[in-house]
């Protein structure tokens, strides 16, 4: 892999979700586009939206990988949306897009992502997600979990921090 190319952070998370998860998930978001990272998600609302509105006011970029045929079903804050028309198995393109997936509380759309970036061997981050296995890093905090995204996204991405 190139290291001229930015790290790419999937969030997931549940599509409804509490204000206090979507801020949260803002705060992760901002974090990655501060960072130089590039946000995916599944485009739509709840978990999703809340990490996209976090990256767009810091100014970064943000992909959206839809369930659905239609753009215009993105929430305001994806810059590419990417409609699929395979609902829920476009997870597995949004976990294969991404270098580090970051998982906030959600239903099974969330646990198979978890398990598309296990089986994918791509790390995964949870903040109080499902508890699949040792492999998966626990975060105590959003900025925490963001911190060490973008650590693991850089050291696949060999890039250098001298």
């Amino acid at each position: 892999m190139s290291a001229d190319r930015k790290p790419m952070i999937a969030v997931v998370g549940a599509g409804k979700c509490s204000k206090k998860l979507r801020e949260m998930a803002a705060v992760v978001g901002k974090y990655i586009a501060e960072h130089g990272g590039v946000l995916v998600c599944g485009g739509l609302g709840g978990i999703m939206e809340g990490a996209a509105r976090g990256a767009k006011e810091a100014g970064g970029v943000t992909i959206g990988i839809l369930p659905s045929l239609y753009k215009e079903d993105a929430n305001d804050y994806i810059d590419f949306p990417i409609p699929t028309g395979f609902g829920e198995a476009r997870n597995v393109l949004v976990v294969r897009a991404a270098d580090v997936v970051i998982a906030f509380p959600g239903k099974y759309g969330t646990l198979s992502e978890m398990a598309f970036a296990l089986q994918a061997k791509k790390p995964v981050i949870s903040i109080s997600a499902w508890r699949l296995s040792e492999e998966i890093k626990q975060a105590e905090s959003p900025e925490q979990a963001a911190e060490l995204a973008m650590k693991y996204a850089e050291e696949i991405l060999g890039v250098d921090k001298r």
